[in-house]
């Protein structure tokens, strides 16, 4: 049986966001694991668009992951900004979670971008 993995960069960001921003919180999240293998990008549903120019650098699809999805995901970082937002501790670690699937855990967590504009993480689920 062949095993797949799927590598998920999850973004969380403030309005306004710059996509230098979001490519400088990608590159630190993929500095602390091999970003090589990354299948998508995913971010809240309502805060997709920004991201659509650093998915057609990367040839990479979006995921718009749901607001009830990103609360449902225990992460490894508990913000309370992201408590107050969006009910979840880190709105980069379940943007990934969720969208790699059940069964995925987090590759890099999160990475903030060096303007704090934007957050990355990265999880990888292991499909057959």
């Amino acid at each position: 049986m062949e095993r797949h993995a799927v590598i998920v960069a999850g973004f969380g960001f403030r309005t306004g966001a710059a996509p230098s921003s979001l490519r400088d919180a990608f590159a630190m999240a993929c500095a602390d694991c091999d970003s090589a293998g990354v299948t998508a990008l995913a971010a809240p549903a309502d805060k997709v668009a920004p991201l659509a120019s650093l998915a057609a650098e990367l040839s990479l699809p979006v995921i718009a992951v749901a607001p009830e999805a990103l609360e449902r995901v225990s992460t490894t970082t508990i913000s309370p900004a992201s408590i107050a937002a969006r009910r979840t501790g880190s709105v980069a670690e379940a943007a990934a979670l969720a969208a790699a699937g059940p069964g995925a855990r987090l590759l890099a967590a999160r990475r903030v971008s060096s303007d704090r504009m934007a957050t990355c993480a990265i999880a990888q689920r292991i499909s057959t």
